[in-house]
């Protein structure tokens, strides 16, 4: 492990940019399928900043708000459906 990797998993807090490992992690899931829904449009499109290809924190936020936003009103309409 680089010196690098140490202090940046001791940092008492998270990075604003995110390498496609460590954003699929955050979003707890692999790298594989993080890239597959990156792919599909459903994840953001990283940044490039110096050649280095980043995910910000705050878009993978806006995924999974974005997701429980579509539940709520999936859930809505279910409500509606069975009344």
């Amino acid at each position: 492990m680089s010196v690098r990797e140490k202090l940046q998993d001791h940092l008492g807090y998270p990075p604003k940019g995110l390498r496609a490992p460590r954003a699929a992690a955050y979003l707890d899931m692999s790298p594989s399928k993080f890239l597959a829904l990156v792919g599909e449009g459903i994840i953001p499109k990283p940044v490039n900043v110096g050649g280095v290809k980043i995910w910000d924190r705050d878009d993978l936020d806006g995924v999974v708000e974005s997701a429980k936003d579509k539940r709520e009103i999936a859930l809505e309409t279910t409500q509606k459906i069975v009344l």
